[in-house]
């Protein structure tokens, strides 16, 4: 029997038994406290996954791995190169290519496709994101499950929330939320305000944990002041809620063990670290933070505590305004930013006029069959690993389950590289390794994050602890004219329409990001006067796509959801990084609709 963790991109990190010389027979590990036995759909099909690349090309052509990498170490000999690393396959030594492009002089990356702006917005009021052990999940009376669809994304976590009171918060109504005590369906890009709009009412009902505020959060008086700044009627009309339901909401997370389970969607905006700030500042005004079965779970600083031996001095440029032309050769390595980073149109036309566009990854896909060299890659059964989690503090070590009929380990191939360029100062691969488990506390044969605490931030807030909570106190955005949905029409009773749709970039149950099935349908509400199964064409400012209409009652009239694995989704999205965090802003545009017959 072999010990080993699945590798795919979600909060859940689930171990995994392998049975010796019957793989590709898996099953879950029943010890494992966060998957307790049971494994998902899409790990069986990275097994089976029919796409995946086998030989080594250049030009085109199929050739040996050993010529497409002399053509590797040709195309780095260039004057400028850049590594633009996915996230598709999770592990610490993914990161090890790093050593290389410092020691040529590369450019790497910043900034996020997915969390950054939420973990900047984290950052702003607590000091250090720590991850909320998913046992004081379970010890909590009600769970706030705030624009996260944990039935698609975050499915293991499902056993701690039973027994308790669901309240979800989405434009969406999910599987999660036609269960749920109470669905507050809000308005696209409003959470913010209802964040703001639940603290103003906690405080005027004199219900806030001024004991705790005293001792860990003392300027709570002058948030008070902040949120008094927000008009209460034209912002409730905004968020599309009123009073009745905001006081059903405060009857489930006034005076109880609460825990706010928010995802990645709201934070897809300019504003997105706003959002996070604002959420925490209401947890803070509850007494959420430093107590059992309290606190707020989004996606952890997985490498906190770690001294990550990766960790290099490189210069670096926008992970989502990559301009990619301006060097000779680019290394993409385990991601498809063809297909998956915004304003897609933009973006191609960049990687067509790089010299060297290098694709080093498992996958055919839209980035692959633009590169000039293709390497394969080695998959997380094929090779030694640590994975980390951003949802739970567990850390497994990946063991190696059977040899790799082709492709190589992201160490292998930064080791060619070393030895062609004559570099020293690689370590060996189980030194990497051993150093990054050596690194994690060890309870009863468990690993753990060096950085977990069964309850975090009890001793305050910062790096060291101590410091106080810091409330959001400003704002940069005027929510009825906000940017980028300006395109409006005026009635004849001078009321101003917007004719435009919010869009929605969910990911799917059937696709991981642009792994696996993608998409070709757009989900709409029955009512708008289309025909299901029709064609329909979305169009913003940077581009088209034409999908396939599907029927979604469980949408507001005013929202289209495309699945974030829908070919040529990010078509329509747009070229801009969220005022703070670095962060792409899928959602922060609408598109105009028009059927095609």
């Amino acid at each position: 029997m072999i010990e080993t963790a699945c590798g795919l991109d979600c909060y859940d990190a689930c171990k995994i038994i392998v049975e010796e010389e019957a793989f590709p027979k898996i099953s879950g590990d029943k010890t494992d406290p966060v998957g307790n036995g049971a494994l998902c759909s899409l790990l069986h099909k990275s097994i089976h996954d029919t796409e995946r690349i086998e030989k080594a090309r250049v030009d085109g052509k199929e050739v040996s791995l050993d010529e497409a990498m002399s053509a590797v170490v040709t195309a780095f000999k260039e004057t400028s190169s850049l590594l633009w690393r996915g996230s598709g396959n999770m592990g610490v030594m993914q990161e090890v290519s790093n050593l290389f492009m410092q020691k040529i002089d590369g450019t790497l990356t910043h900034g996020s496709l997915c969390d950054g702006a939420g973990n900047t917005g984290i950052l702003e009021g607590r000091g250090v994101n720590k991850v909320l052990p998913l046992e004081q999940i379970a010890k909590a009376e009600t769970v706030v499950v705030w624009g996260r669809n944990v039935t698609v994304t975050n499915a293991h976590i499902l056993p701690f929330l039973e027994g308790k009171d669901i309240v979800v918060i989405d434009p969406v109504k999910t599987a999660m939320a036609k269960k749920a005590n109470i669905h507050l369906q809000i308005q696209p890009r409003t959470d913010y305000y209802l964040a703001i709009m639940l603290s103003r009412f906690i405080y005027m009902e004199d219900t806030q944990d001024t004991d705790w505020l005293e001792e860990f959060a003392s300027e709570y008086e002058d948030y008070y002041d902040f949120t008094q700044e927000h008009r209460i009627k034209p912002i409730l009309e905004y968020i599309g809620t009123d009073l009745g339901q905001l006081g059903h909401v405060l009857n489930y997370i006034r005076k109880k063990k609460v825990v706010f389970l928010v995802g990645a969607g709201v934070q897809k905006y300019s504003t997105g670290a706003s959002t996070l700030h604002a959420i925490d500042s209401l947890a803070s005004v509850l007494g959420l933070f430093g107590k059992e079965g309290c606190g707020v779970h989004y996606l952890s600083d997985s490498k906190l505590g770690f001294d990550n031996p990766f960790d290099v001095s490189c210069k670096s440029v926008s992970k989502v305004l990559t301009p990619f032309d301006e060097f000779d050769t680019v290394l993409v390595q385990g991601g498809n930013p063809a297909s998956s980073m915004p304003d897609s149109n933009r973006v191609c036309a960049s990687l067509e006029k790089v010299k060297n566009l290098i694709y080093f990854g498992l996958y055919e896909n839209e980035t692959s069959k633009r590169a000039k060299i293709v390497i394969p890659a080695k998959n997380f059964f094929e090779k030694q690993d640590i994975r980390l989690s951003f949802g739970h503090q567990y850390i497994h070590k990946m063991n190696k389950v059977i040899d790799a009929k082709s492709g190589i380990s992201e160490y292998d191939f930064t080791q060619r590289l070393f030895v062609a360029f004559g570099f020293d100062g690689l370590q060996s691969e189980e030194a990497y390794i051993t150093s990054w488990l050596a690194q994690c506390q060890e309870v009863d044969g468990v690993y753990l994050s060096p950085a977990y605490e069964a309850v975090p931030y009890s001793d305050g807030f910062g790096k060291e602890g101590g410091d106080e909570f810091e409330f959001i106190e400003d704002y940069d955005d005027d929510f009825i004219n906000t940017k980028r949905f300006n395109k409006v029409r005026t009635s004849k009773k001078n009321q101003i329409i917007d004719e435009r749709f919010h869009l929605l970039t969910p990911k799917s149950s059937k696709g991981l990001n642009t792994q696996f099935k993608q998409d070709n349908k757009v989900h709409i509400h029955p009512d708008l006067g289309y025909t299901q199964g029709k064609i329909l064409r979305l169009s913003s400012e940077y581009g088209q796509v034409e999908l396939e209409i599907v029927f979604d009652d469980a949408l507001a009239k005013n929202c289209l959801l495309v699945h974030a694995s829908t070919v040529g989704l990010n078509a329509l999205t747009p070229s801009i990084v969220s005022i703070e965090g670095e962060n792409a802003c899928f959602q922060e545009v609408k598109v105009e609709i028009e059927s095609l017959a």
